[in-house]
């Protein structure tokens, strides 16, 4: 466990170039890059740095982009669909490079993933997608008929699956704190448990009001992706929050775990309500979660609804005790795709859709680019608009209707 930092108190300076509000990846990413360019940045959390889900999320790092190639072009052409899967790409290198480059002691690994078909239908669309892959789009992949299934995991339940070889993970905690440590050697002020209470515009700046006194800013950054509130409501209508939930085994016997993870990859399958899990940094547990509950925050309840789905696949682990449960709020999105931009001079990253662990970081970091350069290339995600649905206002009333429904959809597909 990454306890979450102690900062120091230190001389606050009211006017800011930048206000940053959130402290997760996104929100350290930007303000990493602007401070090194020479700008005064402080941010702003309502809680521990760090206490949202870039803390507490399940560590996997993948090319984060959810729609396929097919059904982007279908909205949106070619050229904006090839645009927005190459941003998905380019988040997994970024952050191999980035976790190279500055020396992040988080366990960063690229074990590649074991995408499981939950049914033989899904298991033909798999290959499908696979063998038809855009030329300029190709992933190096690798079909894993069900025969050949228990070469990648101890489990029958699957019909097959690809295995992704790019695909990363780390230790999600240790990371932040990573970043976190950079961002104050580089001069950025983190202000934790100071909620920002209003933000108004005032003579071409934004001035802010939190339990820290006011400040003023000349830009603003909102990077609260799941945790997004009514101090936005324009993007409050935009996220929908659901709970990532996660538990911890016991450890276990080596011999088992290698049965039940031979190749030590991360893991997530076809389901729309999709479970996902990865053997612990040490290779003695088993890191299991899922969209278990519609946004109850009772960790006794989602372990219990985790744990019995992990004996589900790998019922070996029948007499398995339960040593942690977790959960963060993740930001999805009515497109299913991260969304970055600027409304009304707020600018903003958010929507990754439980794949934000890689692009929360890369977007972020492109944000703060942007803020630096007026000619900065204009991203795929961001021609495509930020839609919402009527009647909604961040209250996701309809998650428990919608989980019921996607629950019986897998049954069927």
């Amino acid at each position: 466990m990454t306890p979450r930092p102690s900062l120091k108190s230190k001389i606050i300076d009211r006017g800011l170039d930048v206000a940053i509000i959130g402290s997760g990846y996104t929100g350290l990413c930007a303000a990493l890059t602007l401070s090194r360019a020479g700008r005064s940045v402080t941010v702003f959390d309502a809680k521990d740095a760090g206490w949202g889900c870039s803390s507490r999320n399940g560590g996997q790092v993948s090319t984060s982009i959810k729609p396929q190639y097919s059904t982007l072009v279908a909205k949106y052409g070619v050229d904006i669909a090839v645009s927005i899967i190459k941003e998905g790409h380019n988040s997994l290198s970024w952050i191999k490079n980035f976790v190279s480059k500055e020396k992040i002691d988080c366990s960063f690994a690229v074990p590649g993933r074991f995408y499981a078909a939950h049914s033989g239908k899904q298991f033909d669309i798999l290959v499908n997608q696979i063998e038809n892959q855009p030329a300029e789009l190709t992933v190096e992949a690798e079909v894993v008929p069900r025969g050949e299934q228990k070469n990648e995991l101890g489990s029958d339940v699957y019909h097959g699956g690809v295995v992704l070889r790019s695909h990363a993970s780390l230790d999600p905690a240790r990371y932040h704190q990573g970043i976190l440590t950079l961002a104050i050697e580089a001069g950025v002020s983190i202000i934790s448990n100071s909620r920002v209470a209003d933000l108004k515009r005032s003579a071409g700046k934004f001035e802010l009001t939190t339990t820290e006194g006011d400040f003023v800013a000349r830009e603003v950054i909102i990077a609260t992706n799941g945790y997004t509130g009514k101090l936005t409501p324009w993007l409050r209508r935009r996220v929908i929050p659901i709970g990532s939930y996660m538990i911890a085994t016991e450890p276990i016997n080596p011999d088992l775990m290698n049965e039940l993870m031979p190749k030590k990859r991360v893991v997530s399958d076809t389901r729309k309500v999709v479970y996902y899990y990865r053997p612990s940094p040490d290779g003695t547990r088993i890191i299991f979660g899922g969209r278990v509950t519609s946004g109850d925050s009772n960790l006794h309840k989602s372990g219990s609804l985790l744990r019995k789905e992990l004996i589900r696949i790998f019922p070996q682990l029948s007499n398995i005790k339960i040593s942690h449960s977790w959960m963060g709020f993740v930001a999805y999105t009515f497109d299913e795709l991260p969304h970055i931009g600027n409304n009304d001079g707020l600018h903003y990253a958010m929507g990754y859709c439980g794949s934000g662990v890689g692009m929360a970081s890369y977007l972020g970091t492109r944000l703060g680019e942007s803020l630096l350069t007026s000619g900065a290339d204009i991203m795929g995600l961001e021609k495509i608009g930020f839609k919402t649905r009527p009647f909604y206002n961040g209250n996701p009333w309809f998650l428990p209707a919608s989980v019921a429904y996607y629950r019986w959809l897998d049954n069927m597909r």
